[in-house]
């Protein structure tokens, strides 16, 4: 029998180069990556997630958004392969914000990288831990130096033992920020979760639920958020169903079930793609303050031709308890805002109808279709409005307005 001819993939050992100082961002290891088959990868995030004026992250490194979401999830294994440094700065963030799990790390020297070792000690690590008795799925991330070595990834099996495998690249020098990296991974598994959908029955989440149509909601939201987004959204006969990124692996199965997909954070440009592949409409800002709420919940009613009288039934039952909240409190003042979670412009928002002076706002995640709407209104309001922000666009506007207050949001 002829055996079929296999793809030989090269690895290129650009370690050396890096650990000599090549920045996360720089052209040069950008153009390594691409010579080693990483160009398809790295083309999509340039599209998904443009630079800005700086060509590398002025935050944490971006990994740890990717990391963050695996480790949240229940029975999801995740495994690094990077420089070590790399690997003990992630693993410690994790750590710090409680993650109270252990983090996979696959080591590797010049040798191992230039021979495709590395490669094969991934994979064995994958085989060792895939135990369908306590995994759902094993995330691998590779860091700067594997992907711009090109340590292929996506030749891991896509199932082993009934655990799904997780290759994802999330390098510095193509990820601007690690909100981003979250979209990375949570649209990689919305991919696989939606191929199991469509090839057969698949298991439904464990949450109950009252029957209504549900909606989906997208973005890292404090556990209060759902039940608190579902008593608005009660009285248009609609509840809320999965939070994406998820909590569990069934959970990405009842995403796909809701009606509409409400954008609440606006940088999850992969993550929305994968919704509108299956034609669900995305519902862009979120429930903020006394016009945000209004809005939101009069689009979301337009989107699934819901009556004007339900719409106005659902505004009455929450917006004059918000109204009357932010009349009670108003604050004054004048400040600046900045952060690089992509929430910058929602609160904002809630500052100014707060009573406050907003005189800028700086994200360092980039504009999208889901922020417009708040970018306009803020405009409106007289609000320099900054995406891609740098550190040092936010340091000179605190120089140039002087505020009262300087909040930087993590």
């Amino acid at each position: 029998m002829t055996q079929p001819k296999q793809k030989v993939i090269q690895i290129k050992n650009i370690s050396g180069k890096v650990n000599d100082g090549v920045a996360c961002g720089s052209t040069e290891i950008i153009e390594r990556a691409k010579d080693q088959n990483k160009s398809g990868v790295l083309d999509q995030y340039k599209k998904d997630y443009p630079v800005g004026p700086h060509d590398q992250p002025q935050s944490m490194c971006p990994a740890f958004g990717s990391l963050r979401v695996g480790l949240r999830m229940n029975r999801v294994a995740t495994i690094l392969s990077g420089s070590a440094c790399c690997v003990y700065g992630l693993t410690f963030t994790s750590h710090f914000y409680g993650a109270r799990r252990s983090v996979g790390y696959v080591p590797f020297n010049s040798e191992t990288l230039v021979t495709g070792k590395l490669f094969e000690d991934i994979k064995e690590s994958v085989e060792q831990i895939a135990d369908p008795e306590k995994y759902d799925a094993i995330v691998v991330i590779n860091l700067c130096v594997p992907t711009a070595s090109g340590v292929p990834l996506q030749l891991l099996p896509k199932n082993l033992n009934g655990v799904r495998v997780i290759g994802i690249d999330v390098p510095g020098f193509g990820v601007p920020t690690h909100a981003e990296a979250k979209d990375i991974l949570a649209a990689a598994m919305l991919r696989a979760s939606k191929d199991e959908i469509q090839n057969g029955p698949v298991k439904k989440s464990s949450h109950e639920r009252g029957g209504s149509p549900l909606i989906t909601l997208v973005g890292e939201i404090f556990p209060l958020d759902p039940v608190s987004i579902s008593s608005m959204v009660e009285k248009l006969g609609l509840e809320v169903g999965a939070v994406v990124p998820t909590r569990q692996w069934r959970e990405l199965y009842t995403a796909f079930e809701g009606s509409v997909i409400a954008g609440l954070h606006p940088f999850y440009t992969a993550t929305f793609r994968e919704f509108e592949s299956v034609n669900k409409p995305i519902l862009s800002s979120a429930p903020v303050g006394f016009e945000g709420t209004a809005s939101w919940l009069e689009r979301l009613g337009n989107i699934l031709n819901i009556s004007e009288k339900k719409i106005g039934m659902a505004k009455q039952s929450v917006l004059p308890a918000i109204k009357t909240s932010l009349k009670e409190r108003k604050i004054g003042g004048t400040v600046t805002m900045s952060g690089y979670e992509g929430s910058e412009l929602l609160v904002a928002r809630l500052l100014v109808e707060s009573g406050l002076t907003v005189k800028y706002v700086g994200t360092a995640c980039p504009r999208t279709p889901q922020n417009k709407i708040d970018e306009s209104w803020l405009k409106d309001k007289g609000v320099k409005v900054t995406f891609r922000s740098s550190m040092e666009n936010d340091i000179h506007a605190m120089t140039e307005y002087k505020p009262d207050l300087v909040i930087g949001t993590t």
